[in-house]
């Protein structure tokens, strides 16, 4: 059963990061984020919010190891504290941040308690 789920959510990080890799400009709407004066900004949501959570999940589906999946989990736990300290310091809007946290706290949860 655990095999079952860890699969499940590698592919919601996949699905998420397709969405910041295939759209970007999708992406940076939805995070309240809009290109500036150059396009660098949708490059760093291929990047860092697509590409890493793609090839993450895929890496861990492909190498079928529970660190692997910890791993993931390890990231989105990084992610879910960078929203905590946002909370903290740049009073972002709470809603957004609770859904997007919400989510990387649960995902973070699930792969590193199954995991390690």
């Amino acid at each position: 059963m655990i095999d079952i789920l860890n699969i499940a959510a590698a592919l919601l990080t996949i699905a998420f990061g397709l969405f910041g890799f295939l759209a970007p400009r999708y992406t940076a709407s939805a995070l309240d984020l809009t290109p500036g004066a150059t396009t660098m900004g949708l490059s760093e949501m291929r990047a860092s919010v697509g590409g890493l959570f793609v090839i993450a999940g895929a890496a861990a589906i492909w190498l079928a190891e529970p660190l692997a999946y910890a791993m993931i989990g390890f990231a989105f736990a990084g992610a879910a504290l960078g929203r905590a300290l946002s909370l903290a310091f740049d009073a972002p809007p709470l809603r957004k941040v609770v859904i997007f946290g919400g989510i990387e706290a649960a995902l973070a949860a699930w792969f590193l308690f199954a995991n390690l």
